[in-house]
């Protein structure tokens, strides 16, 4: 009796698995990937264990559907009913098939089927994508360990009408996050089909270091000192030379995002070359942010990139391992004042005084170690001889001052902790003139964020 009883638990579940299964086959879509091109008939045809002859279906023109898959004749795509057999379009490789309605009963009828073609770079860049949509790609980074391919996304926006292609980078240091948020709030607040030429966005360039939580690529190389990179040189000259050629190289205008370095934090800036024409043009549309002026540094992606006729900026702010909201919020801000001064996007946005420019910079640094106690905040214009902060030996409780050297501006700090002697930890601008500044003058700003580096470049942001 009891074997009587499982026997017919057992036929009721698989009769209510099997009712289920019907239920899922008329609701849940059916996705197909093809391997290699092939005519749609076939595909459908090698599907004979899901499909029961005829089949018949329609095409529906959607977000999703891609210009690369052609059609024999346009009026396929109005007909209201198709057969299969009279219907002959090729598929690009790695087409991704999704029957979205099925009919109960046979002969299944597919009432609607989507094509989902991959978006690649060269589909991007090269031909003509869906105008007024945001769509996901990915470039190539290199290969991992293990051999396997490491896709970093990208994301663009394509406008309705033509225009320069503005690229927007963030993390060439992994542990740069403000930026990350930065591109991502810009890319999912523009509105497509209001965007006149593309903006392309890349959220993490660097992936192997943000995985980490870490500045540097796995091979503890700085990524932002191998532009444009070498095909046949180091993991990180490889991946600069990947990602510049295959991205960079596309864009107009280029704004790489950054923050401040290993626990200091910057105020909001450009970096930006004054002596170009058209670099100096694009600095006129970030709004009230300061700028400071330097080539860059020989192996950064904004010298590299202005060195190839490609208008470039960096823009700073905030510290790295944090989501600063006021970083963000300025630089997603500027990023649209840019986009309108450009004439690619109608958001005007208010801002207060303008900003200088500062034609020299240098970092003042700590002639001992203990704890750094700041006095002074981010931003602060001070005098020659004003107290910047002071050091104090956490035994002794000694303390030694440290002074601003000349009056000019903090637009860099460490943040307090302890530090060593010799840490820079106050990045001071002045607004000298261009032409007052020489190439061997200690106030001069190099572009990699400190007027004299060490072998380290520990005060490196850029």
């Amino acid at each position: 009796m009891n074997a009587w009883i499982r026997h017919k638990a057992i036929v009721a579940a698989m009769a209510a698995f099997a009712l289920c299964a019907a239920f899922a086959l008329q609701q849940a879509p059916l996705f197909y990937n093809v391997a290699d091109p092939q005519p749609l008939p076939a595909i459908l045809a090698n599907s004979a264990d899901d499909f029961a002859e005829p089949i018949a279906f329609t095409f529906e023109k959607n977000a999703d559907w891609h210009q690369s898959v052609a059609p024999p004749k346009p009026d396929v795509l109005v007909q209201p009913l198709v057969t299969a057999p009279n219907l002959n379009i090729a598929v690009e490789e790695n087409t991704q098939i999704e029957v979205l309605e099925l009919a109960a009963n046979p002969p299944i009828e597919v009432e609607k089927i989507r094509l989902k073609v991959p978006v690649s770079l060269d589909m991007v860049f090269n031909e003509i994508p869906e105008q007024g949509e945001l769509v996901q790609t990915s470039w190539a980074a290199g290969e991992s360990l293990h051999g396997a391919q490491t896709p970093t996304p990208v994301l663009v926006a394509q406008g309705n009408q033509a225009g320069p292609t503005v690229c927007i980078t963030a993390a060439v240091h992994g542990d740069e996050l403000n930026g990350i948020e930065s591109v991502r709030r810009l890319m999912y607040s523009i509105k497509p089909e209001k965007l006149k030429g593309k903006v392309v966005g890349v959220p993490i360039v660097n992936l192997q270091g943000f995985q980490r939580h870490s500045r540097y690529l796995a091979d503890r190389r700085d990524l932002n000192r191998f532009f444009p990179g070498n095909p046949r040189g180091s993991s990180a000259a490889r991946m600069a030379y990947s990602f510049f050629n295959e991205i960079i190289l596309n864009c107009d205008g280029l704004v790489d995002l950054h923050t401040g370095s290993f626990h200091r934090t910057n105020l909001p800036q450009l970096r930006a070359d004054l002596n170009n024409a058209d670099v100096l043009a694009l600095t006129k549309g970030f709004g009230a942010t300061t700028i400071l002026h330097s080539e860059g540094g020989q192996g950064t992606l904004r010298r590299a990139a202005t060195d190839a006729g490609i208008a470039a900026v960096t823009l700073e702010a905030g510290e790295p391992l944090r989501l600063q909201e006021d970083a963000v919020a300025h630089t997603v801000k500027a990023l649209f004042t840019l986009l309108d001064a450009m004439g690619m996007y109608n958001k005007r946005s208010f801002w207060g005084n303008p900003e200088p420019t500062y034609y020299s910079s240098a970092w003042v640094r700590a002639d001992q170690g203990g704890i750094l106690k700041s006095e002074i905040k981010l931003g602060k214009r001070v005098k020659s001889g004003e107290l910047l902060g002071v050091i104090i030996d956490p035994i002794s409780n000694e303390q030694v001052a440290i002074h601003a050297p000349y009056a000019g501006r903090i637009i860099g700090m460490a943040v307090n902790q302890f530090v060593m002697p010799g840490y820079a930890a106050f990045h001071l601008a002045t607004e000298a003139e261009l032409d007052e500044v020489s190439e061997g003058d200690d106030f001069h700003s190099d572009g990699l964020d400190v007027a004299v580096t060490d072998s380290a470049g520990e005060e490196r942001s850029e």
